[in-house]
């Protein structure tokens, strides 16, 4: 059982108001841990430079969007194997197809609750204690 005080989350999303309402979510949960970028690129800066256990990223960002920060992650040896969410207002089939072929590990739908939060993740990563 992973300990959620002991995870180190990286957020990505555009949208501060976005990154404050996840960061206060994963809080309420039991995060500790939790960085924050603005964007794909700035995501992968952080990932290089600290070890992460979860990547919480929104799909639509400007630069680089989630889809690309995934296979980015996907395909950098150093965070490849870091569990992905990616988030979305689009619960459409597509989408989950194409995240799915580039190796998301579950995805979320916005506006979500921190109940669904805690579910998405513990089929991620296992029960948290």
């Amino acid at each position: 059982m992973p300990n959620a005080v002991a995870i180190k989350v990286l957020v990505v999303d555009d949208q501060n108001s976005v990154r404050q309402m996840t960061r206060m979510t994963l809080e309420e949960i039991g995060f500790k841990h939790i960085h924050e970028a603005e964007h794909g690129k700035q995501a992968m800066e952080i990932a290089s430079l600290q070890p992460l256990d979860l990547i919480i990223s929104d799909f639509n960002m400007p630069e680089m969007d989630g889809l690309d920060l995934l296979r980015a992650v996907r395909g950098n040896p150093v965070v490849r194997k870091v569990p992905f969410i990616l988030l979305t207002g689009r619960g459409d089939k597509e989408l989950v197809v194409k995240a799915a072929q580039a190796g998301v590990n579950n995805y979320l739908i916005k506006p979500f609750t921190a109940a669904t939060l805690r579910q998405k993740i513990e089929q991620v990563m296992g029960k948290l204690s």
